[in-house]
């Protein structure tokens, strides 16, 4: 019981760590921050914006968020890529629940479990993650 007890702090602090990286975001509709967490060492991080290069502008002006725009999710698993880390294993935090393109990078990254704190309306990508054997956790009172 006291190993469950310390997880659920340590994803209480590493989820109130990744709500506190969602605040780079310049998105203005809704602003996501992800860790991904392997051996409790924070291994990448990411929040939603546009490409590396790109203004940081996320919608339109009709405030739609425009098409090019990277998940959280995606912005921390593609800066895996670009390290010698990789994320076999590892959790991974975020502030809303991924959606399903987000989920199936998850997937593919060989991440084993997704720590997550506010539940979009669009749930497929936890049901995705779920099928594919990826625990899931709904984390809702970190703060």
């Amino acid at each position: 019981m006291e190993n469950k007890d310390k997880q659920q702090e340590l994803d209480k602090r590493y989820m109130r760590m990744a709500a506190i990286w969602a605040e780079n975001s310049y998105c203005v509709r809704r602003k996501v921050g992800a860790l991904i967490v392997k051996d409790k060492m924070i291994i990448s991080d990411g929040y939603n914006g546009t490409p590396v290069g790109f203004e940081n502008i996320c919608e339109n002006d009709e405030g739609f968020t425009k098409p090019y725009v990277l998940h959280a999710e995606a912005n921390a698993i593609t800066k895996i890529a670009r390290s010698n880390n990789n994320s076999n294993g590892a959790t991974l935090y975020v502030t809303t629940s991924p959606c399903i393109e987000c989920a199936k990078l998850i997937i593919q990254a060989g991440i084993i479990r997704v720590v997550y704190g506010e539940e979009y309306h669009i749930m497929d990508g936890i049901e995705l993650l779920q099928r594919a054997g990826v625990e899931v956790v709904y984390l809702k009172n970190y703060q």
